[in-house]
């Protein structure tokens, strides 16, 4: 695939994302008009801006509305995730990003995790549920495996590797770690590498990792990669070629 195809295509599989944790209403609007016009897949925003994201000009289907719920910390009670997740649904969300309860996990708490999975897989009312695992929380190739596991059994669209609030993100080992118990499922499950995808050459490398393993070519539907940054260059290289 030539260069400016791949770029086409790394576009189509941007979450573009804004997730200030001391955002205000007008630095909100100042970012959603300083970006660049793309062609991304989803637009992934706190619960309380979808509502000024779907009214923005540039908004433009088929980009998907994505939120956050059980956010950053994974750690609310199951029925305040599901009440989050149905707010978010009444403000217009057409995907939700939910933490795993991975603290839970890494205690050993299969089963409590295994119930908040498919409680809020069941909240989701099929709308698109990417799980986010928080990867470079989880200590072990063994433990980012039963995550991943776990997140594919309860019926989720996406495993999602990380929230961008930790110290370590999107890492070689955690993306192959994952695509590879991905690849292995008796169904297709999508892919979304987040958590300090700074540079095309990051994003372009994790694309090539998904087909390679995945025996996949990476669309929407089955990759994204979650950025705040990426846009811009993006957008910037397209312009050039």
């Amino acid at each position: 695939m030539t260069n400016i195809l791949r770029l086409q295509q790394l576009a189509k599989l941007l979450d573009i994302t804004r997730l200030q944790d001391d955002d205000t209403v007008s630095g909100f609007d100042s970012w959603l008009n300083s970006l660049p016009q793309l062609s991304a897949a989803a637009y992934c925003v706190y619960p309380q801006y979808l509502q000024t994201l779907s009214q923005w000009p540039g908004f433009k289907v088929p980009a998907k509305l994505a939120t956050v719920v059980n956010f950053p910390s994974g750690d609310l009670a199951t029925d305040l995730v599901c009440e989050q997740i149905q707010q978010a649904l009444m403000l217009g969300a057409d995907e939700i990003d939910c933490v795993l309860p991975y603290k839970a996990l890494l205690r050993g708490e299969q089963g409590y995790v295994k119930n908040f999975l498919y409680d809020v897989r069941q909240q989701s009312q099929g709308k698109c549920l990417k799980v986010i695992i928080e990867s470079g929380e989880l200590l072990t190739a063994q433990q980012i495996t039963k995550a991943t596991e776990l997140v594919i059994d309860c019926g989720a669209d996406f495993v999602k590797s990380s929230t961008g609030k930790t110290a370590v993100g999107i890492t070689e080992e955690a993306a192959r770690i994952m695509l590879t118990v991905i690849s292995a499922a008796d169904r297709e499950v999508g892919f979304k590498a987040s958590g300090g995808v700074r540079t095309l050459q990051q994003a372009l490398q994790l694309v090539q990792w998904y087909e390679d393993i995945t025996g996949r070519v990476a669309t929407a539907e089955g990759m994204r990669i979650g950025a705040s940054t990426l846009a811009t260059e993006l957008a910037q290289a397209l312009a050039v070629k």
